[in-house]
């Protein structure tokens, strides 16, 4: 079973996270934030993985601390239930249509920490939630999960499309990059580990 449950406690959240690799898109989240927890009820069921999660973050100062300790929890917990990444695909891209946007996500779980986004907001706002901690959490992401991921937004107008395109892509790539490659029987590096 590739699965991790990680418990973060700091002065600004407290988070209990557990992750299946190898699920059905079941999730269980609260987070505090609508919004948010939408867009990793949208993760969950995208990326095929089982996730349960609670935060209790300082809500009373802004969304920011939840949502970026989220994003280093679910990376952290990547990083653990993968294991040494033996049989592994290890890259994963996709291309998601949402109405007018166009979004591009591509991961590499190659053990380096590297981060491009490249996905602007019109607005500053989804209803409550700040659209620029859609870059916060994905970068706490790949930081803690230690791979790479390159976030691209080709067009789009919809601050909710957009924030949904990302979360849906990256997850699709995701669930590519974690899959087990048949003809892959060690660890898919030439240097033998990752």
């Amino acid at each position: 079973m590739r699965t991790a449950t990680i418990t973060r406690n700091t002065n600004e959240t407290q988070i209990d996270l557990t992750l299946n690799l190898d699920g059905s898109g079941k999730a269980e989240i609260s987070t505090g934030l609508g919004f948010f927890d939408h867009m990793l009820t949208l993760f969950a069921a995208h990326s095929l993985t089982d996730l349960t999660l609670t935060v209790k973050g300082d809500l009373h100062v802004d969304g920011h601390h939840t949502v970026e300790d989220t994003g280093i929890a679910l990376g952290q917990a990547f990083a653990a239930a993968l294991g040494d990444k033996t049989g592994i695909r290890r890259y994963g891209h996709f291309t998601l249509p949402m109405d007018e946007t166009l979004v591009t996500a591509a991961v590499d779980f190659c053990g380096r920490n590297c981060f491009v986004y490249d996905a602007g907001f019109a607005s500053q706002k989804i209803g409550e939630f700040d659209t620029e901690l859609v870059h916060e959490f994905w970068q706490g992401f790949a930081a803690a999960a230690n791979c790479n991921l390159h976030i691209i937004k080709h067009y789009g107008t919809n601050g909710h499309h957009i924030a949904e395109a990302i979360f849906k892509a990256v997850a699709r790539a995701v669930r590519m990059a974690v899959e087990f490659d048949a003809r892959q029987t060690g660890i898919p590096s030439t240097k033998g580990t990752l």
